[in-house]
């Protein structure tokens, strides 16, 4: 999958990201979200931290269907932590090997550096080897671990932080 797939998200695009998220809430233990996120919701995040906000909701799009997702948000809520980001991505299962993760995070990455971001952070829910290779890829680094920080699914979870200069 090229760059040339992904777009800024629109509001009609987020009853198929709550699509992609859902899934991996009722399924694995990558996000700590226990209850999938409503289109409702997805629609006030999107105007509190895109269209109010200096963040980035985009999408991979292929003929019109969203194969995946990619968010950037505040990595706190305290103003001197502004210039840093948090980020995201989420593919539909059918889309996982197919690029579309390394393609959102290219993107996403060089409109933060323009937006004037200084670094970008992920939590990677442990075991998680696929996206730890996708981070790495990309260019972040393993920065520490939050050891049994999360519950779900009946056990302990373990974040792993990545961070990449912009």
């Amino acid at each position: 999958m090229s760059p040339s797939s992904i777009r800024a998200a629109t509001p009609a695009d987020l009853p198929a990201v709550a699509a992609i998220l859902a899934h991996y809430v009722r399924t694995a233990h990558v996000t700590f979200d226990t209850e999938p996120r409503s289109v409702a919701a997805w629609g006030e995040w999107y105007d509190q931290h895109v269209v109010g906000g200096p963040y980035h909701l985009l999408v991979a799009d292929v003929d019109g269907t969203v194969l995946g997702y990619a968010t950037s948000g505040p990595l706190r809520p305290k103003s001197g932590y502004r210039s840093s980001a948090e980020v995201s991505v989420y593919l539909h299962p059918d889309a996982i090997g197919r690029g579309a993760g390394r393609a959102l995070y290219d993107v996403l990455l060089t409109v933060l550096s323009e937006d004037g971001f200084h670094r970008a952070y992920a939590g990677i829910a442990l075991p998680n080897a696929a996206s730890i290779a996708l981070h790495e890829r990309v260019g972040f680094h393993h920065i520490g671990t939050f050891h049994e920080v999360g519950f779900k699914h009946g056990r302990w979870i373990d974040v792993a932080w990545y961070e990449r200069p912009l």
